[in-house]
């Protein structure tokens, strides 16, 4: 099967890099660090875009459903990495799941031929009992990958939101989803590797999408990290300097209430500004929906 794909940006050939095999190191890198300011103007641009996925990734969460990134290759990584920090970082379980073509093998070892199938795609969400509660979010350089449009279709057909994070403009996937999100970060330096420019503009904004997503749901108290998930020492110690910095308490302070949250935050935060017990933070936080401003009012 013959696939066209001259006409996308992603495939262009980058003039300034023509004799790129040439070229020192230093200078190498040097284009690659000022191509890569082009990623940084190209997520600007879609802002907007990026806002209304946002406000439909909060709605999701707060109606209980899941965001479900799918995506080929460095796109479906992309989508997994997203997934999987979002717990520790977030305390998140449930709320985000990351889906590439070929399984999680191809997480580590590229599968070929698997981002052609669009069945694939469906059945990684029936398996996933994925509903139209949640929301599925299509991550494709070329905004042309089979397995994720087999996703969008499929998600479509049972009534679920969809959105899409492309590196193409006038995407065929961004013309089939609810909420497109389509950038242009220009031509790569290396002819067609979409793990360069594009990767990075992709990660860019798959962060944007979950962090903002995370604040608007409660998670974030200032600009402190107030639902991370104490799992080693490191992260123990952070949630001391979360306390404090949320508190302005002293350390002995934090790490007494701490102790007595079993490292939650948001319970020791609101058991030190209002002078409370946990049994009472706990009730709080339950009548503000895990929002710790609201609970302190």
């Amino acid at each position: 099967m013959m696939v066209n794909i001259k006409n996308l940006g992603t495939e262009q050939r980058n003039e300034r890099t023509s004799n790129l095999d040439l070229l020192s190191t230093m200078e190498i890198l040097q284009i690659m660090n000022e191509e890569d300011l082009n990623v940084v103007a190209g997520v600007k641009k879609a802002l907007l875009q990026i806002e209304k996925v946002v406000e439909a990734m909060t709605a999701t969460l707060q109606n209980k459903g899941r965001i479900v990134y799918v995506g080929a290759g460095t796109s479906g990584r992309t989508g997994i990495i997203d997934a999987v920090e979002c717990g520790p970082t977030f305390s998140c379980t449930t709320e985000f799941l990351g889906l590439i073509a070929g399984g999680y093998g191809a997480i580590v070892k590229a599968v070929e031929g698997a981002e052609d199938r669009k069945d694939l795609c469906v059945k990684d969400l029936k398996d996933n009992n994925f509903s139209k509660n949640d929301l599925l979010v299509g991550i494709a350089a070329s905004g042309r990958t089979p397995y994720v449009i087999g996703g969008i279709e499929y998600a479509k057909q049972i009534g679920a939101k969809t959105a899409c994070v492309c590196c193409n403009l006038n995407t065929e996937i961004g013309a089939l989803v609810d909420y497109p999100i389509e950038m242009s970060a220009g031509p790569e330096i290396l002819t067609g590797s979409t793990r360069l420019k594009s990767g990075t503009s992709q990660k860019v904004i798959i962060n944007m999408l979950s962090t903002a997503t995370m604040i608007r749901t409660g998670k974030v108290y200032k600009n402190l990290m107030v639902d991370v998930m104490a799992t080693n020492g490191k992260l123990v110690e952070r949630c001391r300097q979360i306390v404090m910095a949320a508190t302005d308490c002293d350390y002995e302070t934090a790490d007494k209430t701490l102790n007595i949250t079993g490292n939650h935050c948001k319970e020791a935060i609101v058991m030190i500004l209002l002078g409370v017990d946990l049994e009472t933070a706990k009730r709080k936080l339950d009548e503000s929906q895990g929002v710790v401003r609201k609970a302190v009012e």
